[in-house]
């Protein structure tokens, strides 16, 4: 037992944590593209194309 929790509890938050990575990295590429049309949204607001 490490820190108070059998192995098998272990395992499950491992086994969580992994499957959890996916969606971390699709959910920074859509906040990484929705910041980049806000941007662009802002340099086009009063006619300054950059």
């Amino acid at each position: 037992m490490f820190f108070g929790l059998a192995w098998y509890w272990w395992l499950v938050i491992v086994v969580i944590i992994l499957a959890s990575i996916p969606f971390k990295i699709k959910f920074a590429k859509w906040w990484s593209n929705k910041q980049q049309d806000k941007k662009q949204e802002q340099h086009g607001k009063w006619g300054e194309d950059e």
